[in-house]
């Protein structure tokens, strides 16, 4: 292959000019060259000329050969418009492939800079651009991005909506996804009902429309495009069963003892002069103080005082007593607490801290001390309340564990087949002690085998069935279920869900990580609905 082949193959923009010199200056490449146009058209309106009126140079950096910097310095001519009734007397010609009008750089080197700044935002991005051929500000990036167009999207047959967080608790917006292609479509400023059904009405041609259990989003689907099916997102609706499962378990929790009876066995005795019971893990100021409030609400909601009142002489938050007020018993609040949980990091150090205790050091600050040559990298804090227990006369078998309702819920939750064989025990064990739980277990079952098989036609048997099991927790879910009923159904029925249109939240969430939460609405739109 000749020199001036190599140079066709790896300069192809510079096919159209001639170049006179290539000089090295220090850590960069100067290209010197010149057009030899005969004559160029009009931008305005068209006309080509052959008038040349003067010649100029433009200086275009490009991207990088060898990690060197690449600037071209190039001559170009302009010209006098043929066309009296032009508003233009002369103009520039421009290099197909090479130049744009007013650009400072050659197009490829444009089309690489918008890539690397819609991958990697500002700051990231000129760094790489730094490293690949020279120095950008981030703020030109930044340009770069608003200043690129947007493709006029195709109505998808088939539409994804979620929402994300612009700022977290505070300020969301929503995410449209063709759930066929998987591309994102468009993303508006909120979350609101009003905001969905005007872009409905604006795109019409949506048959399917796939969503979380969000009220604003089946108010704004049905307001914006009522013709459309919406379908329930599948994993949405499962989490909520296993809320329901979890807040059963937690109500039938006397019998999690039946378990807990056959891995405590017998504790060891540690010398001292007080022997009391091992306190359970509920047990402490946390649950006290819910216990407290909990009965502090029902009686002054016996005594015929409303929501504010009680928010207003206990000094909490309606929300807070709202909660208590819905809870029949305090146990329910203390499902997801994380009171009574043993320190996890300190499980690798539990035969140290035996062997210490029964050695007679049971000064936590000592114990912690002795623990950090050894790597132990908590707080003293977490040591003393791990000791609190062996305090009390009873040191509990190093393998044992009290059993948790987050436990036993994952029991219920776990496909049969590959649950072990251990729990599977443990599992009906429980059930055959309450009769309540063996029932759950059934309907569970039966709601599983009707979602992974797509049997949404048997979702109003089931629903039925369970209104007539003394299962309060589960007739909650039904209810809820039966406000969204023909979307849920629709859900177990078609092969859609929300999953892509989740994948798409996580992006965003990258995104704004890379630009430091500071992406103003606009600049978050460009990268979500342009990156590839």
């Amino acid at each position: 292959m000749s020199i001036k082949e190599l140079v066709a193959v790896l300069f192809p923009h510079l096919a159209r000019v001639c170049v006179d010199r290539v000089i090295r200056c220090g850590a960069s490449v100067r290209i010197i060259a010149r057009t030899m146009t005969r004559e160029a058209g009009c931008p305005e309106c068209g006309t080509w000329s052959r008038r040349r009126h003067s010649h100029y140079e433009r200086r275009l950096t490009d991207t990088a050969v060898g990690r060197q910097e690449v600037l071209i310095q190039l001559r170009v001519h302009r010209f006098r418009c043929g066309n009296d009734a032009c508003i233009r007397q002369t103009f520039a010609e421009q290099v197909p492939g090479l130049t744009v009008r007013y650009g400072r750089r050659s197009i490829g080197a444009g089309e690489a800079l918008q890539a690397i700044a819609l991958a990697l935002g500002g700051r990231a991005g000129a760094r790489l651009a730094g490293r690949l051929w020279g120095e950008v500000s981030r703020m030109t990036l930044t340009r770069l991005i608003r200043a690129l167009p947007e493709a006029a999207a195709e109505t998808p047959r088939v539409l994804g909506v979620d929402d994300f967080a612009l700022r977290r608790g505070r300020v969301y917006g929503s995410i449209l996804i063709d759930i066929t292609t998987g591309r994102p479509v468009e993303v508006l400023a909120d979350r609101t009902a009003d905001t969905l059904a005007a872009w409905l009405r604006a795109h019409p041609g949506v048959e399917i429309v796939c969503r979380d259990r969000a009220g604003a989003y089946a108010e704004g689907i049905a307001r914006g495009a009522p013709e459309a099916i919406q379908v329930a997102d599948r994993w949405h609706i499962w989490r909520n069963l296993g809320d329901a499962v979890e807040r059963t378990v937690a109500r039938q929790r006397h019998h999690l003892h039946v378990l807990t009876a056959e891995k405590a066995q017998v504790p060891e005795e540690l010398p001292g002069p007080r022997a009391s019971r091992f306190p359970e893990g509920r047990n402490d100021r946390v649950a006290a103080r819910t216990r407290q409030r909990h009965a502090a609400v029902h009686a002054l909601l016996d005594q015929g005082r409303t929501i504010m009142q009680i928010a207003n002489e206990l000094q909490l938050s309606r929300n807070t007593v709202r909660r208590f007020a819905r809870a029949a018993d305090p146990g329910l609040l203390l499902v997801h607490s994380g009171t009574g949980k043993r320190a996890k990091d300190l499980q690798a150090y539990d035969a140290y801290l035996r062997k210490r205790w029964n050695q007679g050091c049971t000064n936590a600050q000592r114990l912690h001390a002795e623990l950090r040559e050894r790597g132990y990298s908590g707080a003293v804090t977490t040591v003393r309340q791990y000791l609190q227990p062996w305090r009390t006369g009873r040191l509990p078998p190093s393998s044992w564990r009290p059993l948790t309702v987050r436990q036993a819920t994952a029991w219920f939750l776990s496909n049969p087949a590959h649950l072990d064989p251990g729990d599977q025990n443990r599992l009906d064990t429980l059930c055959g002690a309450s009769p309540q739980l063996a029932v759950l277990r059934d309907r569970v079952r039966e709601f599983a085998e009707m979602v992974v098989h797509r049997q949404g036609q048997r979702l109003e048997t089931w629903m039925s069935t369970v209104a007539g099991d003394d299962l309060p927790e589960l007739h909650s879910f039904v209810t809820g279920l039966r406000r969204d009923q023909d979307a849920v159904t629709a859900g177990f029925t078609l092969p859609y869900s929300s999953g892509p249109v989740e994948g798409h939240v996580n992006r965003i969430k990258m995104i704004k990580r890379q630009m430091y939460g500071r992406a103003n609405p606009d600049l978050l739109r460009k990268r979500v609905l342009l990156a590839d």
